[in-house]
């Protein structure tokens, strides 16, 4: 499908949707205020193995120097490194509660350093924290870890201390090396600052460094998406990210209300700016993986997609497929597979529960028979492009799939749902037919942003 004849089905379809990181998504949550007691009683034990059990977690470290302001996350601007020390020691008090509460042994599979900006962290800082982490972790169960970083400020001694005790995977934001655009959302670092600590990080043996890009940022142009891939693809990252800017001012107020509306792509143009790098990087070797995402063949996230165990979650795609994910730290979630948990979302309020020893959560989701069964389906879109629906729910489904049919981007074989090749940029509205609670809201305040 050429963008020339996608025009009209861009705007048919461009209209605001969730991302899927989560099924029910946040703003259907049920249960607001939802107390530990209840959390915990979702964790339930598998049989097979009752006495240890895989375990993702995700450490949200929210602190950042400065203001990016196309940013969603929930952060904390400071200069002031002396939160640094409680935050850490209230992380591993977190932990110790979840593993005093959980009902069998976590086995760690999987850690992930998010923020915020991880790296604002000094390196004998983040030591303490993943060794308190893994403490009385088997030392043959080597877990998966990776970190979010800044190329500003990840120095030597921030890759050699992660390496030392794991880090294999590394990422590195950078959205666009256009200077009009840097400067637009207020992130600016050059191409020889990303080079530097890419390669010293490839030379020292991280095995998948990821390269994390955004199309749609205000001021951005075809020559600059073409030149930030074409700089891109001169370090080929093992994976790449790319990103489309999501505009929700009236949930992040201020920061992203940094620029002129005016300034941000639209519609077709938006999406030319996708398809633009998107072209150069099929080109270049890469191989699309899910929404947004690129690998090299050799890289763990192709081989996932390749065998059909993708998984994703809060963190995004990953290798692992282990259904439970606890989240530390302020407004970290966290996944028992059967409900959601949100954590405080204020440094304060996260503090003040941990040091009076409750679990921080504020408020979740905990999921019906029914949710379970959409999840499932909406996760094997999202990963796969497609799922097996019983007769049920194809008859119940069909109906709202049938303009995507008509359209040519989703069809129907006996009882399998699939995107078609040409589809891929709509898998949003295809998981949206599913969802009964997006389908069945006639609210008129905003909550998400545009699927294209």
């Amino acid at each position: 499908m050429r963008l020339g004849s996608a025009k009209p089905l861009i705007r048919k379809y461009n209209v605001p949707g969730p991302r899927y990181t989560s099924f029910p998504t946040v703003p259907y949550w049920k249960n607001d205020p939802l107390a530990p007691e209840d959390w915990m009683k979702t964790f339930k034990i598998d049989h097979n193995d009752s006495k240890s059990q895989e375990v993702s977690i995700y450490i949200h470290l929210p602190f950042c120097e400065s203001l990016c302001t196309f940013c969603g996350c929930h952060k904390r601007i400071t200069k002031n490194h002396a939160v640094e020390t409680p935050y850490i020691d209230a992380l591993l008090k977190e932990w110790s509660m979840y593993k005093a509460r959980l009902p069998f042994i976590p086995n760690i599979s999987e850690i992930h350093l998010g923020g915020g900006t991880p790296t604002f962290f000094n390196p004998q800082e983040l030591e303490r924290l993943i060794k308190g982490i893994l403490e009385n972790q088997p030392e043959y169960q080597a877990p998966q870890m990776g970190i979010e970083a800044h190329p500003n400020n990840t120095t030597d001694e921030h890759l050699t201390t992660l390496y030392r005790i794991g880090f294999r995977r590394l990422s590195l934001g950078i959205q666009d090396y256009s200077p009009i655009v840097q400067k637009a959302i207020h992130r600016i670092q050059s191409f020889e600052q990303v080079k530097q600590v890419h390669e010293k990080a490839q030379k020292m043996g991280y095995t998948s460094i990821s390269h994390d890009l955004v199309y749609g940022l205000p001021k951005q142009t075809l020559e600059d998406i073409t030149d930030t891939i074409e700089k891109t693809i001169r370090l080929m990252p093992d994976r790449i990210a790319l990103y489309s800017y999501a505009h929700v001012p009236w949930i992040k107020g201020v920061g992203q209300r940094g620029f002129d509306e005016n300034d941000l792509p639209k519609d077709e143009f938006k999406r030319a700016l996708y398809e633009t790098a998107r072209e150069r990087l099929f080109a270049a070797g890469y191989k699309e993986i899910g929404m947004d995402h690129f690998a090299l063949e050799h890289d763990e996230l192709y081989k996932a997609l390749s065998t059909k165990t993708l998984h994703r979650n809060f963190m995004g795609y990953t290798t692992r497929t282990s259904k439970t994910m606890i989240g530390l730290g302020m407004s970290a979630i966290s996944d028992s597979w059967y409900g959601f948990a949100q954590n405080d979302k204020s440094v304060e309020g996260y503090l003040q529960k941990i040091n009076e020893g409750i679990l921080p959560i504020f408020r979740g989701h905990l999921l019906s028979e029914k949710d379970l069964i959409i999840r499932q389906h909406i996760l094997d879109i999202m990963c796969h492009f497609e799922t097996v629906c019983s007769d049920e729910l194809l008859a119940s489904v069909k109906g709202r799939l049938s303009e995507l049919i008509q359209d040519e981007i989703v069809k129907i074989e006996g009882n399998k749902v699939s995107i078609c090749p040409d589809g891929v940029p709509f898998v949003r509205n295809c998981c949206m037919a599913f969802d009964e609670y997006l389908f069945n809201d006639k609210g008129t305040v905003p909550m998400f942003s545009k699927t294209i």
